[in-house]
């Protein structure tokens, strides 16, 4: 019997047209005789739908007209059982529920990648593949998860986090950046990823306007020294936090300071069709000395179990040409195109990637499944409530 999975993608994110691409990709290179695939398109206001065209890049070239023809559907627990429900529900016809054994969330940014779509899938009680509730949020959270690795001893950048209330004061934030980072500095949204809002400043007015640019996206932002003589390189990691293995290395290539949206995703795009991540311009395997690509390797693997992760992350790291020095940079628990292309080179097509994936979060529901939640008590008893009426437990 095949396993019945329900990839998921889109949501209310900036980076909602990426999931798309890395979405349908994945649906295209899944093992047909091993999972029976139910697309699930989450439009821009986080509602769910499915139909005959949700699995066709062509579709999205007008999603009213998708949408139309399509149905919205409800996730429903009904016993051991979870169902994709038609929604609202139609008294004749319609669709029927489609039963899903594991739900495949290939989603990226805020409100879908940052725990909110997995806390939601974790209440209904099905397996999803990836990061649980926890990794996911400190994964999005920039400033938490430097904070986590510094603590395992993994090299990162110090930085400033500012919130909307110092955006009041925007004279006190560039005073403090001159005084602890200086210049150049980077300024990031806190909790987004595909290098939206990412701008480096090299003087009072660029950072001003960058911090501007920064709050557009985010709550928080983060600002570090940037590197001038940077060079970046991206590793992968398979896996869970017990045991987990690393991709071949990469070097994206990119025509700015930074690696924008525009070299990431439209670079290489031909008649407007984005490959997403797999489209991008880098060098595989980057040119690295044996020494280095073990030291980044083995540092993508203990960032992955430090941070919890599951499944595969891309973790994305700075060398600093004039020392040498290796730092990481941010993680990416649900990579563009899932970073198939990092694991072709070492050997794992990305059929087999996608089929670890599914088995990772089939294996943490059985782990999950062996633990106790639950505990007798007496403590509703007629006797414990008496004390509510003083107001007092």
């Amino acid at each position: 019997m095949k396993t019945r999975v329900a990839v998921m993608f889109g949501g209310k994110s900036v980076e909602h047209e990426v999931s798309i691409i890395s979405g349908i990709q994945a649906i295209l290179n899944m093992d047909q005789e091993k999972y029976e695939i139910t697309p699930v398109y989450i439009d821009k206001t986080n509602e769910m739908y499915i139909g005959e065209g949700i699995g066709k890049i062509e579709s999205y070239q007008d999603i009213k007209k998708l949408l139309a023809e399509s149905q919205r559907v409800i996730l429903v627990k009904e016993g051991s059982a979870t169902r994709l429900m038609p929604y609202p529900k139609k008294r004749f016809g319609g669709k029927k529920p489609i039963e899903i054994d594991v739900v495949f969330p290939i989603v990226h940014g805020t409100n879908v990648e940052d725990g909110t779509l997995q806390g939601y899938l974790k209440t209904i009680g099905i397996p999803f593949v990836g990061c649980d509730v926890t990794a996911s949020a400190v994964g999005m959270d920039k400033y938490v998860t430097k904070v986590i690795l510094k603590d395992h001893d993994v090299p990162v950048l110090d930085c400033k986090c500012f919130t909307t209330s110092d955006y009041a004061d925007v004279d006190a934030i560039v005073k403090q950046t001159e005084e602890s980072i200086g210049y150049p500095a980077i300024v990031k949204p806190l909790n987004l990823g595909s290098s939206v809002g990412i701008s480096v400043a090299n003087d009072r007015l660029e950072l001003i306007h960058s911090i501007d640019e920064a709050f557009t996206y985010a709550r928080k932002i983060l600002i570090e020294h940037a590197i001038s003589n940077l060079r970046e390189i991206n590793c992968s990691v398979l896996g869970d936090e017990n045991d987990a293995t690393a991709s071949e290395c990469e070097e994206p290539l990119h025509s700015k300071e930074i690696l924008s949206y525009e070299d990431k995703y439209l670079s290489n795009s031909k008649n407007g069709a984005s490959k997403g991540m797999a489209g991008v311009s880098r060098k595989i395997p980057a040119e690295l000395s044996a020494e280095k690509r073990e030291e980044i390797r083995d540092m993508a693997v203990k960032s992955f179990k430090a941070l919890g992760c599951n499944g595969v992350a891309r973790i994305d790291f700075m060398i600093d040409e004039e020392t040498d020095r290796l730092y990481f940079n941010e993680i990416n628990t649900i990579p563009g195109s899932l970073a198939f292309y990092l694991w072709e080179p070492v050997g794992v097509s990305y059929k087999e990637l996608l089929d670890r994936m599914i088995q990772l979060a089939l294996k943490r529901r059985r782990e999950e499944d062996a633990l106790t939640f639950s505990f007798d008590t007496n403590i509703l008893n007629q006797n414990s409530l008496s004390g509510l009426k003083g107001g007092k437990l």
